[in-house]
C-alpha cells in the first residue's frame, strides 16, 4: 500500500490496548504512516472515544476519509464488560478509588435480570463527571479533578439490548448494544442503584461499531508490521 492510499483515505480497524487513550492510538498511527512514507502531514482521526481503561474496536480514518468520521460515530455500538456491585467510585470505573460500599446479600439472579428491563429502549442518562463533555467551556473531568461539582443534565440514549452473560457476585458480566453517546460507566452506576446497592464498571471492551467487529481489527504492532510489508492487504 502506498502513501496515496492513506492520503486518499483508509478505514483502519484497530484493537485499542488497555491503558492507551484513543488520542494516543491516533497519534501512533499518524506517526507510523508519516515515518513509513515520509509524509509531512496527514489527517488521522478516530470515530468514537474509548476510555483508557477500556479495550477494543477503534475505527481510525485517514486522509480524505476523515470527512466521514461522523457517519461511523453515529452507528450502533456493542460492548462486553463487568459491573462490580457493592461499591461505587467517583468516576464510575476503576480510574478512581472506591468511595462508598453497599450490601449485596439481598441481590438475587431474579432481581438482577428483572432490573435490566428498565435499561432498554430510550432512557435518560447522566454522563459521569469524569468525562470529556464540556460545560461552560471546561471539560467535566477538569472540574472533577479540581474537586469541584457541577449540575450535569441527563440526555436521552437508546439501549437496544442489555444482557447479563454471567453472574458471580459481586461481579456481573454483560453485553450491551446501544446508541452513540451512551456511557457504559453511567449504566454500571445506575444499575447498581437499581438493585438497591452500588456499582461501578470494572472491565469494558468494545466489540462492534455497526457492522465492523473487533475480530477483524489489528493491534498496534500488527498495523506497524503491515506498514513495513505494504503488499499485505488491509483487513
Amino acid at each position: 500500500m502506498t502513501n496515496n492510499h492513506y492520503l486518499d483515505g483508509q478505514v483502519l480497524l484497530i484493537d485499542k490496548p488497555l491503558n492507551w487513550t484513543s488520542f494516543q492510538v491516533v497519534n501512533k498511527v499518524r506517526w507510523l504512516i508519516r515515518k513509513q512514507f515520509n509524509i509531512k502531514k496527514i489527517k488521522v482521526g478516530h470515530a468514537g472515544t474509548l476510555d483508557p481503561l477500556a479495550s477494543g474496536l477503534l475505527i481510525i480514518c485517514t486522509g480524505k476519509e476523515t470527512k466521514n468520521i461522523n457517519t461511523y460515530q453515529a452507528q450502533e455500538k456493542e460492548y462486553t464488560g463487568t459491573i462490580t456491585l457493592g461499591a461505587t467510585t467517583p468516576s464510575y470505573d476503576l480510574e478512581t478509588e472506591v468511595d462508598q460500599t453497599y450490601p449485596v446479600d439481598h441481590i438475587t439472579e431474579e432481581l438482577l435480570k428483572n432490573s435490566t428491563e428498565q435499561f432498554t429502549g430510550e432512557i435518560p442518562q447522566k454522563p459521569p463527571i469524569f468525562s470529556a463533555i464540556k460545560k461552560d467551556g471546561k471539560r467535566l473531568y477538569d472540574i472533577a479533578r479540581a474537586g469541584e461539582t457541577t449540575e450535569i443534565k441527563a440526555r436521552t440514549v437508546t439501549i437496544h439490548d442489555f444482557e447479563l452473560t454471567n453472574i458471580d457476585l459481586p461481579k456481573v458480566d454483560f453485553k450491551v448494544n446501544c446508541s452513540k453517546g451512551t456511557y457504559i460507566r453511567s449504566l454500571a452506576n445506575d444499575f447498581g442503584k437499581a438493585v438497591n446497592s452500588g456499582g461501578h464498571l470494572s472491565a469494558l471492551r468494545r466489540t462492534a461499531i455497526g457492522s465492523y467487529r473487533v475480530e477483524n481489527a489489528m493491534g498496534i504492532e500488527e498495523f506497524e508490521a503491515m506498514l513495513t510489508s505494504p503488499s499485505a492487504p488491509l483487513k
